[in-house]
């Protein structure tokens, strides 16, 4: 128990120590794992020991992340997605494989070059999905696609685990071990290891969807969280276990639950209840990942693994790119399509170890690969830093979504930079009143959303100088900034205030440290983001509660009203003085709460008289 503790506090104090170094250094979480492991391991300070049983243990870290990924896909989505997932993820399993598999040829017997070829073809879920999440690309074009080949890639490795055995060369001799606690089902005949099979993945579907529900609406009326918690990791761990015992990946058997539940009511509360857990173990997974790099192995051959690695990389990136370019994505989205997925994944690992012990593949030639691959995955995250900095330009991961548009601008006087959720009533406001604005927006996927509906959006980085002349900002009299990026929508009041200074600015803030920020640039016309909003739902929370009608709009006529006065003297003393700035602040919302109190009491009468519910805004 006690080498159990100082294990685990190795581990977490290696992660907490690391990680907030590496995104300090700008390296990403999961290359502060890697090293953390390098540093720990036995190669490093020698802290772990056994650290095959440790990356046993913490795989599952890599389950409970496909049971999320799972549950965030309905079956309709992945049905959308169907032509990326089985067309460009199937293309790509199968030239890796073939073209890996030829490379093998040259040293191998073709069985295991076939093996090698389909286990190397496979990318690591893991670290590709954790640092697509940290730069925000998991919704972009390229981040889509490169979801669906994983996503082929978790689905194809049941059929790799039936044909591995096909290939087998090597005698092997019993040991006793059967590799299921509960039953060993090699022994059966093949028609009834399908039906087995068949039946353990029929079960989850009918679990989800019939008995899921019920299950955890009861468990939900007992409002105990950890027994909430208890059922949703007794879920996942149930299903890995039916999937071991019956041969196949555990990781696609708790995928495979998550879509089942992803239209299940109780699916944020299974996402917020894993989460930490999947979190925890993932990032001791990757810290195994780099404490089993074997560098006395590497040391005595290091041409040949360096060689290997450089091959793997560079076959697999060939692949990607050629995958790319017949599915006609972007130059900017093959680049980073082929960078994300050029290396090993985890299920090389288990599928090493499944060609072992099914006489497959020896000792000998998977010690060097499984080397290989732990090294390519250690260069993903910096494979993802070189492209930000030399390929993705200065603006990095933004720019991989596609060209800017081609704008026929005509003759527009406003120019509306940002269509999200508020810029999009907004445009609909302008149109409805006969001004109709050049709209630009640099989400790809809400552009192209939007043109369905009817508007002229054109897609760009509206922070770029030649866009902005495209959009016509010479002839322009105001620009409309709704940019919810508080750095970038400053970087474009500043461009334009450059070269454009005749353009009246009116801007939109997320908060009051945006409305801050762009008061330091000069822009009056300022309206905080949610400020209506919050104001407009208080208004009618008062009228729920038995207020007045008209006392409930008159008290949100007195708050905006004193809040907005309040704006220039805050603003100011929050550049001056950090402290009185919190003392004032604290000060204006007492001495507004007494002018409100006050108001209250205030005689009324002949105001109410106006008063009618059909006009609540007067």
């Amino acid at each position: 128990m006690e080498h159990f503790l100082l294990q685990l506090f190795i581990f977490l104090a290696a992660a907490a120590i690391a990680v907030p170094i590496a995104k300090k250094l700008g390296l990403g979480s999961v290359l502060g794992y890697l090293i953390a492991g390098i540093i720990i391991g036995p190669f490093g300070l020698s802290l772990i020991a056994d650290i095959e049983e440790v990356m046993h243990f913490t795989e599952f870290g890599v389950v409970m992340m496909l049971f999320l990924v799972g549950l965030e896909l309905k079956p309709s989505l992945l049905w959308q997605m169907r032509t990326p997932i089985v067309g460009m993820g199937g293309l790509q399993v199968a030239l890796s494989s073939v073209l890996i598999s030829g490379f093998s040829l040259l040293y191998l017997p073709w069985q295991q070059a076939v093996a090698v070829g389909i286990i190397l073809s496979l990318s690591s879920t893991a670290i590709v999905l954790q640092t697509l999440r940290e730069k925000g690309l998991m919704n972009t074009s390229p981040g889509r696609s490169i979801f669906s080949v994983l996503l082929f890639q978790d689905l194809a490795v049941i059929p790799m685990l039936a044909v591995l055995p096909l290939l087998a060369t090597i005698a092997m001799l019993d040991d006793g071990h059967h590799g299921s606690i509960f039953f060993d089902i090699s022994s059966l005949p093949g028609y009834l290891r399908i039906l087995v099979t068949l039946l353990a993945i029929s079960s989850i579907f009918l679990l989800g969807k019939f008995a899921g529900r019920p299950m955890f609406r009861t468990i939900a009326a007992t409002r105990v969280r950890e027994i909430f918690v208890a059922a949703a990791l007794a879920l996942v761990v149930g299903i890995s276990l039916l999937m071991t015992a019956v041969g196949l990946s555990p990781a696609l058997g708790t995928f495979l639950a998550g879509v089942v539940l992803a239209d299940s009511e109780y699916r944020h509360e299974l996402e917020s209840d894993i989460e930490p857990f999947k979190g925890l173990l993932l990032g001791i997974f990757f810290i195994s990942i780099g404490a089993s790099l074997n560098f006395t192995l590497i040391g005595e051959e290091i041409l040949l693994i360096a060689g290997l690695s450089i091959a793997l990389i560079g076959l697999k990136w060939l692949v990607l790119v050629v995958t790319g370019f017949l599915f006609k994505m972007a130059k900017k989205e093959r680049s980073l399509f082929a960078i994300a997925l050029a290396q090993g994944g985890e299920f090389a690992f288990v599928l090493f170890q499944f060609s072992r012990t099914n006489g497959v593949l020896p000792a000998q030639i998977i010690e060097p690969l499984i080397s290989a691959v732990a090294i390519s995955m250690f260069l993903a995250p910096l494979l993802f830093l070189a492209h930000d900095k030399f390929i993705a330009g200065p603006h990095g991961a933004e720019d991989v979504q596609r060209e800017a548009d081609t704008i026929d601008h005509g003759e527009h006087r406003v120019i509306l930079a940002g269509f999200g959720r508020l810029g999009t009533d907004l445009g609909r406001f302008l149109i409805s009143a006969g001004i109709k604005p050049v709209i630009l927006d640099h989400d790809a996927a809400n552009v192209d959303i939007l043109r369905k509906f009817g508007f002229e959006v054109y897609y760009g980085d509206i922070t770029r100088l030649d866009l902005l002349e495209a959009a016509g900002a010479d002839e322009a009299e105001l620009l409309i900034v709704t940019i919810g990026d508080k750095d970038k929508a400053s970087e474009l009041v500043e461009l334009v205030q450059k070269h454009y200074p005749h353009l009246k600015i009116a801007a939109n803030a997320a908060d009051r440290s945006a409305a801050y920020q762009l008061m330091d640039l000069g822009i009056t016309v300022i309206r905080r983001e949610t400020f209506g909003s919050a104001l407009s739902l208080g208004q009618e929370s008062l009228k729920l509660l038995g207020v007045d009608p008209y006392e409930a709009y008159r008290l949100k006529r007195i708050f905006r009203k004193k809040d907005e006065e309040m704006m220039p003297e805050l603003y100011r003393m929050h550049r001056e003085d950090e402290d009185q700035y919190i003392s004032m602040y604290q000060k204006h919302n007492i001495d507004l709460e007494e002018l409100m109190r006050l108001d209250q009491n205030a005689d009324t009468e002949e105001l109410d008289k106006a008063w009618t519910a059909k006009n609540p805004e007067m």
